[in-house]
């Protein structure tokens, strides 16, 4: 009796605990039978449209207004479509293609090609407290897009990567997508049965979920199991990407930077040809930006063209932007001071009878990056239409002049010239070559992954950079010179100084005490340009351009001849 007294409440709490323990795991195992409300999901917006592109939700809303949605234009710009430029100065919405400059202003439903006014039904251009939107259709006008829309939540699903494989699935069955890769996560939306969806990231695990994007552009997780076999998809587009068409040279580019400074100094063409070979173009530095609202200085000849094209070269006008008592930046940002700027340097083109243009702006700001771009792209029409090449010249790639934009320079403008020297500079802040031979190649192979070969001119140097170091009371004083070939080997012949080659570099060096202070210098020669033009050669580039002429030996242009008839 006393042991019956024992087994019975033992029993019992055994009996307890198997219940309590199986409520646990059937709860554990219950999948989550809750809806999360997808104005959650989006996040919660009165008026707006959420935006799904592709793979991704936007963060910002799209603006809905008179039936029409509009879209942000730093998500246009920096996603959908790179040319579309806003100039918040004057109010100016502006695309270009390779022949036509498309301009709206705000809150209008006008918009002008080239000189040509035309109307839509709708507004084109929105602002909203600081932010421009445009208007969809607009955009899809001049886009590789297509889009969906949907309610409850409103939503609209961008199609923008064409041509570019992706995977899709099947259901097999009807299921769930859920927020999380979890049974016990909220459901976004029921899955039917033969529903397709876009496969994000694929689980292995075959009792794992798929992270998947659904017609109507839910992002989810879904039991794998509930699938079927994966197939690849192409989207595909009836949109024809614009081309634009180039002015190359027939053979490789053969330029000669030529710096003017006085009008009188343009009598001294035939001198500073002289002893030239394979020269076919000819920089002079005649242009420069003189004031903050588009005009420029000219120095420009008559004779020097009609001069050089009885020899058969080609002129590209130079245009810098040197000036002190003007910013760059602020003839960029407003559209009337840049068209000011391009209609000018077109006029100069088209009456001195130039072959090209090639620009030379090297004080652009990070800030001004876009208005550059637009400025290269509204230049690069004119130029196109008339015949004329337009060139570019660009520091060596590089994070902190990214904004440079050499891709689109390509695509826009005939050739991108890199200045594969100044690798020290006045500047610096210890001494060094001007232009190493792994400076060069650095350069080169970098160019190449934003500038078609030939499109690409590599820019180098006919100076060398003599160092003096100074100590003080225990500071070190640095300053330098720019020294042409033959006055570089004056002062190294004059201090008796020892030449050695430096394989490094690619470059002979030497160094030399006077008066107490420490010179240094790394020579460039036909033995260092020989290595250079060596590299412009094994990358199939356009073409070399040399800084400047004057500062050359005569003999370098044997090696030069050389390397150009390659």
């Amino acid at each position: 009796m006393k042991n019956k007294k024992l087994v019975l409440p033992l029993i019992f709490t055994v009996g307890i605990f198997i219940i309590v323990a199986a409520v646990f795991i059937i709860k554990k195992n219950m999948p989550c039978n809750d809806y999360m409300n997808l104005a959650e999901y989006y996040g919660e917006s009165e008026k707006g449209y959420t935006v799904i592109a592709e793979e991704n939700i936007n963060k910002n809303k799209a603006l809905y207004e008179d039936g029409h949605i509009y879209l942000d234009d730093e998500f246009v710009s920096g996603v959908l479509n790179k040319r579309f430029y806003w100039d918040a100065n004057e109010n100016l919405l502006i695309y270009t293609t390779a022949t036509s400059v498309i301009k709206a202003g705000l809150d209008s439903k006008t918009y002008d090609i080239n000189k040509s006014s035309n109307t839509k039904d709708y507004v084109i251009a929105k602002l909203r407290g600081d932010k421009l939107y445009i208007a969809l259709d607009f955009i899809k006008e001049y886009t590789a897009l297509e889009y969906k829309t949907y309610k409850n939540p409103n939503r609209v699903v961008l199609t923008y990567k064409f041509g570019d494989k992706q995977k899709w699935v099947q259901a097999d069955e009807e299921a769930k997508l859920r927020f999380e890769p979890s049974i016990k996560s909220r459901i976004l939306i029921d899955v039917k049965k033969k529903d397709k969806l876009r496969i994000l990231e694929e689980n292995t695990d075959k009792s794992g979920f798929d992270k998947v994007l659904s017609e109507s552009g839910v992002i989810g997780y879904i039991k794998m199991s509930s699938l079927g076999d994966t197939y690849e998809y192409v989207p595909k587009t009836d949109f024809v990407e614009e081309t634009y068409p180039h002015t190359l040279l027939s053979g490789k580019v053969n330029l000669l930077w030529h710096q003017v400074t006085t009008q009188s100094a343009n009598a001294n063409l035939t001198n500073v040809l002289s002893g030239t070979k394979k020269v076919n173009v000819i920089a002079p530095t005649w242009f420069g930006t003189s004031d903050n609202n588009g005009n420029i200085s000219s120095i420009a000849s008559y004779d020097y063209v009609e001069k050089a094209h009885s020899m058969g070269i080609q002129v590209w006008g130079l245009c810098n932007d040197f000036a002190p008592d003007m910013k760059i930046g602020k003839v960029l940002s407003r559209t009337s001071c840049r068209e000011r700027l391009e209609k000018n340097l077109l006029a100069e083109a088209i009456r001195y009878s130039l072959d090209g243009i090639n620009i030379d702006f090297e004080n652009v700001k990070k800030a001004n990056g876009d208005d550059f771009i637009q400025f290269v792209r509204e230049l690069g029409i004119m130029c196109r239409n008339n015949g004329i090449v337009l060139s570019i010249d660009n520091y060596p790639p590089a994070s902190y002049s990214a904004y440079y934009s050499r891709n689109e320079q390509a695509a826009v403008a005939d050739y991108v010239i890199t200045m594969a020297y100044d690798e020290f500079y006045s500047g610096s802040k210890e001494a060094g070559p001007v232009s190493s031979i792994s400076y060069v190649r650095n350069a080169s192979e970098n160019i190449l992954k934003e500038v078609p070969a030939n499109q690409s001119i590599i820019g180098l140097p006919f100076y060398s950079r003599l160092w003096k170091e100074t100590t003080k009371n225990g500071e070190t004083k640095l300053s330098s010179e720019a020294c042409s070939m033959k006055y570089a080997e004056e002062l190294i012949s004059d201090a008796k100084a020892e030449l050695k080659w430096n394989e490094q570099t690619g470059l002979e060096y030497a160094e030399y005490t006077k008066d107490n202070a420490l010179y240094k210098i790394w020579l460039e020669n036909s033995k260092s340009l020989a290595m250079k033009l060596e590299t412009v050669n094994s990358h199939k580039m356009a073409g070399a351009a040399f800084w400047k002429a004057g500062m050359e030996k005569k003999n370098v242009w044997d090696t030069i001849e050389k390397y150009m008839a390659q």
